[in-house]
């Protein structure tokens, strides 16, 4: 049986900025920030040309395959049960939409500005899948905080300078008004979280099976925090890296008119969703999507993994 789609959904480009246009605090980018995060938009920009972020990225995304491979004994002194696996290392805890475990994904979880958000006891008892500290595999994986922490730093600051536009976009250039900007809500958080996902290969299947869905690698969702700046998905197999075969695979956005579109951006491209808490903080002005992720098919795809970087840019 073909796992095909019978009609396959468009595939889109993002609205793309570069890096020299957010810089310019004077620029005018309400077009693109409309085209991109506004009703009719798909909830997602890229921005080009960000220096050093090209290097970053490969010095991660290869960590991740050697981090799902540690040894179990290992990988178990990586988790952190009482923040609810919302640090430190998880794989199997999360659920799909059928209610079934995901065994495809597993996650890297660390804060990469504060290893310690709060010393106060109240905040770490309330919240604790934000303000428990970092857990880092210093022996296993040496290099994995310094990469980690170096590219979730560059995000934020190219997602803060992204905000300060979205900021001008919501108040019509106006930011004298009293209303508490974007920028400076994500300037003042101590929660920003970073996920390291590794994707398993998929299991070869028939169309009939869950693996033939369209979010087979990651079920549907919309972000509820406030920006995610996500990487370009690396194919890898057997941690070297390769050119994924299926064009089918990778992120797909439902739009505000209830259609399914691939999105796509580049390698060198820093990607920025918007999530339900700007969409609410804005009234409306900026848009959440629901989104998923579709795992490649076909003989091919056998050891086929994918290896990403996220960052969740949140309110306290």
């Amino acid at each position: 049986m073909s796992c095909e789609l019978e009609t396959a959904p468009p595939t889109l480009r993002t609205v793309t900025i570069s890096y020299s246009e957010l810089q310019d605090k004077d620029g005018d980018l309400s077009m693109k920030i409309e085209n991109g995060f506004g009703p009719d938009g798909l909830g997602i920009i890229s921005i080009s040309d960000v220096p050093g972020f090209s290097l970053l990225r490969q010095n991660l995304l290869h960590l991740s395959p050697r981090l799902a491979r540690l040894p179990e004994e290992v990988a178990k002194e990586l988790e952190d049960p009482d923040s609810r696996y919302g640090f430190g290392w998880s794989h199997g805890k999360e659920t799909l939409e059928s209610g079934k475990l995901d065994m495809l994904k597993g996650s890297f979880f660390a804060n990469p500005v504060l290893d310690t958000p709060t010393t106060e006891d109240f905040l770490i008892q309330r919240y604790p899948s934000y303000c428990r500290p970092n857990i880092w595999p210093s022996n296993a994986l040496p290099k994995l905080e310094e990469a980690f922490k170096a590219l979730g730093k560059l995000m934020l600051d190219v997602g803060l300078m992204l905000a300060y536009h979205c900021d001008r976009y919501v108040t019509k250039g106006d930011l004298s008004r009293n209303d508490e900007s974007l920028k400076q809500i994500l300037l003042r958080s101590r929660c920003h979280k970073g996920r390291l996902l590794y994707y398993f290969p998929p299991p070869q299947s028939d169309c009939t099976q869950d693996l033939g869905t369209m979010s087979s690698w990651c079920g549907w969702h919309t972000d509820f925090g406030s920006l995610t700046g996500l990487t370009h998905g690396m194919f890898t197999r057997d941690g070297v890296e390769i050119a994924c075969h299926d064009s089918a695979a990778g992120l797909y956005i439902r739009t505000r008119t209830d259609q399914i579109v691939k999105v796509i951006f580049g390698e060198d491209e820093i990607a920025y969703q918007i999530g339900e808490t700007s969409e609410i903080l804005s009234r409306g002005r900026l848009c959440a999507t629901p989104h998923c992720v579709q795992a490649p098919k076909g003989e091919k795809a056998l050891g086929v993994e994918r290896s990403t970087f996220v960052l969740f840019m949140q309110p306290d």
